[in-house]
């Protein structure tokens, strides 16, 4: 197996980014930490292929005088769909010719507020349309796990660079399962949270149903948590209950549901096997544990396909308008371009599918009402090798083995609540295999307590551990 990281014995060690705070409040500087972390993304982004645009000398610069927050210091990277000041925004295509950003999006704005110190922007599918990133030019970004297969998607370059130890922690978005995807390949904690948890760039908030979260990939739980105690202090939805300051692991004992089927796909076996062993392990800790049918309507998958791919239908026909006279339709990828597709033909079954996909949210209700936690495997199937999911195969082939892969993380997009993938099974190959964990609405809490516990008692292996 081929592995690649950057762990070794400089500055950054193998901190997580809560402990490389505790570090710099006992003498270690910034500028130590970025110069440490600039020199491993050089080492490893020759293999990932993660970095989009770097922005190392900004970050040598800003290391001299940190902003302020709790993170100050911590270098991080963000998915280059968010707006940040003075970086390109490319939504992971050619299609355009981008230009630096004018200013901080809403929520790079609240992200940087913490602290974080940014190195650059990271590489996704284009339009984050896919669960693996291939580019027709640049070529794929690789799991640092083993360099054959993908480093899923959308949030592809965010978390290689997360699991390969050039950063502790970094940013990432969820439309269909963008966060938890890229966990789940790379060993890594992927939390997507409830709808409008976080502030939101406009792109995001004017959809008819806000199905992308923004979130962080980590190597710990308590990292994670750190994240959304800190974020609240910057930009709070009030409509939501706090998720408060998470840091010991939960007491009670759950009801949690077990579900190995996903939405019109079956896992394969050895995932299955892999989801059932975990719901034991889950059950020597004293929760109580039921296999289930899934609780959605068959209908979903299609319902959610439709919904996909009215976003990019939206992309194809305003780009000239959104991107001037530089917007060049042909250099899409035929996923975007089948997507667009699919929903002109399909116009008439819109509304439609836009009423399913708001009605989800009171059958997830429903489902919670009786169960604290739902296990399902994150993914279907183990890792694609690179090449699988290349982006100029027919659309047809492309899609049919998207969904034969990620059928069960989008129903919590259309939902809107949150669900987080835990690095707990390794296949047969060794390659992570992230088993994910949904709660109800606003229970990001509840979800946090029960990482921690299940950290603490069953533990994980990362890159450059023994």
């Amino acid at each position: 197996m081929t592995q690649v990281h950057a762990f070794g014995d400089d500055v950054l060690g193998d901190l997580d980014a809560v402990g490389l705070v505790e570090a710099m409040a006992q003498g270690l500087s910034a500028a130590e930490v970025v110069e440490a972390a600039v020199a491993r993304v050089e080492s490893v982004d020759g293999a990932l292929g993660a970095v989009a645009h770097r922005a190392f000398d900004r970050a040598r610069e800003e290391a001299r005088n940190p902003r302020p927050g709790f993170f100050a210091g911590v270098p991080t990277f963000l998915k280059d769909n968010v707006a940040v000041a003075g970086m390109p925004l490319t939504d992971g295509t050619d299609a355009w010719d981008p230009v630096p950003e004018p200013a901080d999006g809403d929520f790079a704005r609240m992200y940087l507020a913490t602290g974080l110190l940014p190195l650059g922007t990271t590489r996704m599918s284009e339009y984050g349309f896919s669960a693996a990133a291939d580019h027709v030019r640049l070529g794929p970004v690789r799991s640092p796990w083993h360099l054959d297969h993908y480093a899923g998607a959308s949030s592809s370059g965010s978390a290689a660079l997360v699991a390969a130890g050039a950063v502790p922690l970094a940013h990432g978005n969820d439309g269909g399962g963008s966060i938890r995807i890229p966990a789940a390949v790379n060993g890594l904690v992927g939390l997507k949270p409830t709808r409008n948890r976080l502030a939101q760039d406009k792109l995001m908030r004017d959809m008819p149903v806000r199905i992308v979260s923004d979130g962080v990939l980590t190597r710990s739980v308590r990292d994670t948590a750190a994240f959304y105690r800190e974020a609240e202090k910057v930009w709070r939805n009030p409509a939501l209950a706090p998720v408060g300051d998470i840091r010991r692991p939960g007491r009670a004992r759950l009801r949690i549901a077990v579900v190995t089927e996903g939405v019109g796909r079956r896992s394969t076996p050895e995932v299955a096997a892999l989801t059932l062993a975990t719901a034991a392990r889950l059950e020597e800790l004293g929760h109580t544990v039921e296999q289930i049918d899934h609780p959605v309507p068959d209908s979903f998958a299609d319902h959610f396909l439709l919904y996909w791919s009215m976003l990019a239908l939206a992309m194809v026909t305003t780009g000239r308008r959104a991107h001037g006279r530089s917007w060049d339709r042909d250099k899409l990828d035929n996923l975007t371009l089948g997507l667009a597709s699919h929903c002109r033909r399909n116009l008439h079954r819109l509304p439609a599918a836009v009423v399913a996909m708001q009605r989800s949210r009171h059958l997830a209700a429903e489902h919670h009402r009786t169960y604290d936690l739902t296990l399902t495997p994150t993914l279907a199937t183990e890792t694609p090798r690179v090449g699988w999911l290349r982006p100029d195969q027919p659309y047809e082939v492309i899609m049919d083995r998207l969904l034969d892969w990620v059928a069960f993380t989008p129903w919590q997009n259309a939902t809107g609540e949150p669900a987080i993938s835990l690095p707990l099974a390794t296949t047969a190959a060794g390659l992570p295999q992230g088993m994910m964990f949904g709660a109800g609405h606003g229970r990001e809490a509840r979800l946090l307590e029960f990482g921690l516990e299940v950290e603490q008692a069953l533990g994980w292996a990362g890159l450059g551990t023994p």
